[in-house]
């Protein structure tokens, strides 16, 4: 579906934009907000939806990247601190601080491969003992000082760090405590950049369920899902297609293998004794073969990942038997006294990391770092494609600016918007104290008429975005709960349907909420879902039911869940 579609061109006539960008996950979309906030002409298109991609499948951390000390790649732990105090500033309604306690098994062993590895090596094996990670934390707090909001790190040895975490094994001899961030809604966060940037340039325009189907010199055609066709014109595209950017340069027809992705998978875990476990914290650890694993409160579930294993199908990728074995030994190993398995998990997902080729024999020790090359005009083609490649999610809107200010030059144009503390979408006005969010919801409760808990609920899920879905409520003289999921109603689900480029019923469950990632669904509840969305999208009987298959099918099959009456 396309923004503004009756402001698009017919497919006869192609609509001029001075930038399209290929592929809406997190960079492409930090990009299109940007460029649409100088004043850019922008399109930006995906084949499927906004943030549904690799931009859906990450660690849903905000970090800085305190390993990458190890690698050697300082100034991205410099860009990464910086640019996480700032999202912990921009996107308030879904960043939170998320203190982080690291163990170690041994106080001085990895040492010396960790020199190895600062000084080049891609082979050296993995080990932290106590002085290494005292270092690092230490290090890390000096690249974090930069609008810092976090306090720094505690160090503490065996007895002490027990006592802060008593289920953790016995076997540690220290641990520290430093602090990162988490996001609870990354794909609320892909579309809210989108529409940022809709509102700021209203010439530019998004299309989501829309292929690229072919190249005809400076022309590039399209299909939306409904077969509608669009022709446009550009004299500059940017692929953001993450791990499928090869692909899209072929299309475009550039040769060449700019990636050489990783697969990174989680597990979530309905497990309130681990939860209850953890304090609030993250435990960032060093598995019994070397390799990080983490687990922590997600949205009430125990959140476990993640593998880095070489991959390059994003379109096959799964969270295979033999990795969801190994998170839980891993687990079993960390927490000896907290019981886990199989029959706790309630989602599992993977997805490929879209970072540079590589002939690393360590997946972990490629390079997380971004760079964005350039194909100039050749022969038929008569634009320039700019391709994104690397990256991470805490780090998008550095990117994004750094490509901006290149794309501006090229344009001849000048920067006149800052992004740098400037919120995003539901951040906007956010409040962030205790004070402000009772008169915010004493407000919101005043001109809406729904209970204070109805509507502390909509600021957690949408921020002041929650002030939009409450003016419908009003306006419809109430909601109506629904009957398989009551913390959820039919006017919130129209409204979302109606207001967020909503093309698929798999939209509204997994990326514009989190139902799917939180196993809140059921057959029932899907059902009624499916039937608002119907009404408000015109969606016949048989495409409703398709929705439905289509969502189930999805869930099985990718992320083992079966849904139940």
């Amino acid at each position: 579906m396309s923004s503004e579609n009756a402001g698009m061109t017919d497919a006869m006539a192609p609509e001029e934009f001075d930038v399209v960008i290929l592929g809406a996950g997190i960079n492409g979309a930090g990009l299109f907000r940007d460029l649409c906030l100088q004043g850019v002409k922008c399109l930006i298109v995906d084949k499927a939806d906004f943030g549904s991609g690799t931009s859906a499948a990450p660690s849903r951390l905000i970090h800085g990247g305190v390993k990458y000390l190890e690698t050697g790649e300082l100034r991205l732990v410099a860009e990464s601190t910086l640019e996480r105090n700032l999202l912990l500033k921009n996107a308030p309604h879904c960043v939170e601080p998320l203190p982080t306690f690291i163990p170690s098994f041994s106080l001085m062993k990895g040492a010396w491969a960790a020199l190895r590895t600062l000084f080049g090596s891609t082979t050296a094996p993995r080990s932290r003992g106590a002085l290494l990670i005292k270092i690092g934390l230490t290090m890390y707090d000096l690249y974090g000082a930069r609008h810092r909001v976090m306090p720094k790190h505690r160090f503490m040895l065996r007895k002490t760090a027990l006592r802060e975490m008593p289920e953790v094994t016995p076997r540690i001899v220290a641990g520290g405590i430093y602090y990162d961030a988490k996001i609870s809604r990354p794909e609320r966060l892909v579309w809210e950049l989108v529409k940022d940037g809709l509102d700021a340039q209203p010439s530019s325009r998004a299309m989501n369920a829309a292929t690229l189907v072919d190249r005809e010199a400076g022309t590039l055609r399209f299909r939306e899902a409904r077969g509608v066709e669009r022709k446009v014109k550009t004299g500059l595209v940017v692929n953001a297609a993450g791990p499928w950017i090869d692909h899209v340069n072929a299309q475009l027809g550039i040769a060449g293998k700019l990636i050489g992705g990783t697969k990174g998978s989680h597990i979530l875990l309905d497990h309130p004794e681990l939860v209850k476990s953890l304090k609030g914290r993250m435990i960032y650890f060093e598995a019994d073969d070397g390799r990080i694993c983490l687990v922590y409160d997600f949205l009430g579930l125990a959140m476990v990942g993640s593998t880095d294993i070489k991959a390059d199908n994003p379109d096959t990728v799964r969270c295979e038997d033999d990795e969801i074995d190994y998170f839980l030994a891993s687990l079993r190993s960390l927490l000896s006294r907290v019981e886990v398995n199989r029959d706790q998990i309630v989602y599992v997902y993977s997805g490929i990391r879209p970072l540079p080729a590589s002939d690393a024999s360590n997946p972990g020790l490629i390079s997380r770092d971004h760079s964005s090359p350039v194909a100039e005009p050749s022969g038929d083609r008569p634009f320039a494609v700019i391709s994104l490649v690397g990256g991470k999610w805490t780090t998008f809107r550095g990117f994004a600016e750094e490509v901006s200010n290149a794309v501006l030059g090229r344009l001849g144009r000048t920067r006149r918007t800052d992004t740098k503390m400037l919120p995003i979408g539901g951040g906007r006005d956010y409040p962030v104290d205790a004070t402000a969010r009772r008169r915010w919801v004493d407000a919101a409760v005043s001109r809406s008429g729904v209970s204070a808990g109805r509507a502390e609920a909509l600021l957690n899920r949408y921020g002041t975005t929650a002030d939009a879905v409450l003016a419908q409520i009003k306006a419809n003289s109430g909601e109506t709960p629904l009957a398989h999921l009551a913390d959820y109603s039919d006017a919130e689900i129209d409204w979302i349907a109606r207001n967020e480029m909503v093309e698929h019923l798999a939209d509204i469950v997994m990326r514009r909420t989190t139902l799917a990632i939180e196993g809140k669904l059921n057959a029932g509840a899907l059902e009624e879902i499916a039937a608002v969305a119907a009404k408000a999208l015109a969606w016949d009987a048989a495409r409703m039911a398709q929705e439905i298959a289509s969502v189930t099918a999805l869930l099985a099959g990718t992320h083992r869940v079966r849904l139940r009456g």
